[in-house]
């Protein structure tokens, strides 16, 4: 499985309306687009655990699953995917985007490439 994660800060002076268009934009997306296997959106929860402690501050976070690299490159090449990236940029003051792949279990062949 792949992953798209895309972890945001909104800019502090954004209209209403132009964060209304990004969520249109959202559900656009992860209803036209046929890769997307799963879509995830949330706000951070901070617990004040010592790992939260300088910590950039990512106000929401997007996670994307497909099944595989082609299911994110098709996700990336589609017309509703260049709309949702349009406002993201234009909503989004401090952003980090990450592609993981991503493997189950305590016994997954991707940690073998930490030993």
């Amino acid at each position: 499985m792949l992953v798209h994660l895309l972890l945001m800060q909104p800019k502090p002076d954004v209209p209403a309306a132009a964060r209304r268009a990004l969520l249109d934009a959202y559900r656009a997306a992860v209803e036209q687009i046929p890769s997307i296997r799963r879509a995830r959106v949330g706000r951070r929860a901070r617990l004040g655990y010592g790992y939260e402690q300088g910590q950039p501050d990512y106000q929401y976070g997007l996670l994307l699953e497909f099944d595989d690299r082609e299911g994110l490159a098709a996700y990336l090449a589609h017309p509703a995917h260049a709309d949702l990236a349009a406002r993201f940029y234009e909503v989004t003051g401090n952003a980090l985007i990450l592609d993981l792949e991503l493997s189950e279990g305590a016994d997954s062949a991707l940690l073998a490439d930490l030993a």
